[in-house]
């Protein structure tokens, strides 16, 4: 009877209150099935009476649903034994296809409208990941950083952000992987008054693919969780483990993470938590790429969902509560050892002056760090540290996934290139001030004669002059 009602109201625009009884029906059709089709025939009892109500007057009314909501109570405690926690969060792709300032442009943009969602929903949440973006609010919008401050104190603003961009996780060096947890971690803590210790998540939804080693740095930082989409089609919950024995949980979206919300949240929830032996589902939605986040829509969507009386129980919540709930049925997630690589196979070896342009500053700066050290544990002068920092931001940013492998457009190249000549421009000239500390010190007087200059000159204009 259900397939019968169904059928005939198959490609019809539905109303709300169509759409709200559609939805439980097939919804309670889902936890029947898991249970067994113990709620079979209470389902097709509603579906036979909406479908005499629907031929008989072409539609269904309020007094239609309410009645049918009635029918189907039985369904109810095993309907909310379910929860989806909604996890809002806006995808900003760091110059992917336009300019630096249009990045920024639209992170202050979509901030400014979550902020004041926030002020209009008290019980909404969001998250954000990027530690990139926080440092453009500090940069433009100061007033802003303290609204975001004290949200994050209030727990209705969560930071995601492990990485200083949502990375690539293969063309970066493993120092550079360290860096990025580093940074951002030391940089957002003292930012926004927040504990390192409570960022424990990689959020990365974009990644083109992960290599053999990434659960092993991940691990060592101290993150324990992390978000993917892309590069594997296998398990959604797993352990990604290392060679080493080191892992994080992961849960890779089966869904998408550029969603919004409508009344098919609960179809998939009762098989996929019976399949992991879980009870929590997450649903990630905001519109994203360009930045936007969630809509007025989607919230007012999710406030009215949950009073549904046969489906899940449906709350706004965050990343890290539901990997929390993972972990208590973690012991029968498995576990993949491989690597997770590739989509977009073409980007691992196209636009390669930006991949010679990232391992020429990674190398540069290793160096200058490395004689700047021993100059400054040898003589006392004082170590370049929040130059290198500058440098090393220049360089993870450009690890963006659309970024390092040329995924972008001729503005996104042009900025990047731009980044690397600022960071080697402070690698080499901490080098050179390293390296002439060192020679100052050593006496090569009586090593060779002195030369005789009297018939030299010189010319200016650099290297090819009149050539």
């Amino acid at each position: 009877m259900l397939r019968k009602y169904l059928d005939a109201i198959s490609g019809k625009a539905l109303s709300y209150w169509e759409d709200r009884i559609t939805a439980q029906l097939k919804y309670a059709k889902m936890v029947s099935e898991v249970k067994k089709g113990v709620y079979d025939s209470c389902i097709d009892s509603t579906a036979g009476f909406l479908l005499n109500r629907f031929s008989g007057e072409g539609a269904i009314t309020r007094h239609d649903v309410e009645k049918a909501e009635e029918m189907l109570a039985p369904v109810g405690k095993d309907a909310k034994s379910y929860t989806v926690l909604c996890a809002a969060h806006a995808h900003i792709d760091m110059n992917w296809m336009w300019s630096y300032d249009e990045t920024v442009a639209i992170t202050l943009d979509t901030f400014r409208t979550m902020l004041d969602l926030m002020k209009e929903y008290p019980d909404f949440k969001f998250s954000q990941s990027q530690a990139s973006v926080y440092r453009m609010v500090e940069e433009h919008d100061p007033a802003m950083l303290e609204e975001i401050k004290a949200r994050v104190k209030e727990g209705r603003w969560e930071v995601t952000a492990n990485t200083w961009v949502e990375t690539d996780k293969n063309l970066p060096s493993g120092e550079s992987l360290a860096r990025h947890i580093l940074y951002t971690r030391r940089y957002l803590s003292k930012l926004l008054g927040i504990d390192p210790e409570s960022l424990k998540l990689d959020f990365e939804p974009d990644t083109f693919g992960h290599s053999l080693h990434t659960a092993e740095i991940l691990s060592k930082g101290g993150i324990k969780y992390y978000y993917h989409c892309r590069g594997y089609d296998g398990h959604n919950i797993y352990w990604y483990t290392a060679p080493s024995g080191a892992r994080v949980l992961v849960y890779r979206e089966p869904f998408w993470y550029n969603a919004d919300i409508n009344s098919s949240i609960g179809l998939y929830v009762p098989g996929f938590c019976h399949k992991h032996g879980i009870d929590t589902m997450i649903k990630v939605y905001g519109v994203g790429d360009h930045g936007g986040g969630p809509t007025r829509r989607d919230i007012e969507r999710i406030i009215d969902m949950g009073s549904w009386p046969v489906f899940p129980q449906i709350r706004f919540g965050t990343f890290h509560q539901f990997f929390e709930s993972l972990e208590r049925g973690s012991a029968n997630f498995p576990a993949v050892t491989e690597e997770l690589n590739f989509i977009f196979d073409g980007c691992y070896s196209s636009q390669s002056r930006i991949k010679t342009g990232n391992r020429v500053c990674e190398n540069a700066l290793g160096e200058a760090e490395a004689f700047s050290s021993l100059v400054s544990t040898s003589t006392g002068v004082p170590y370049p540290k929040e130059d290198f920092v500058k440098a090393w931001e220049n360089v993870l940013f450009n690890h963006f996934h659309d970024i390092i492998p040329g995924s972008g457009k001729r503005e996104t190249r042009e900025y990047a290139m731009g980044l690397y000549q600022k960071s080697l421009a402070i690698a080499t000239q901490k080098k050179t001030i390293a390296l002439n500390s060192i020679a100052g010190k050593i006496d090569t007087a009586k090593l060779c004669a002195a030369p005789d200059l009297s018939g030299s000159t010189a010319e200016g204009a650099g290297v090819g002059f009149k050539i």
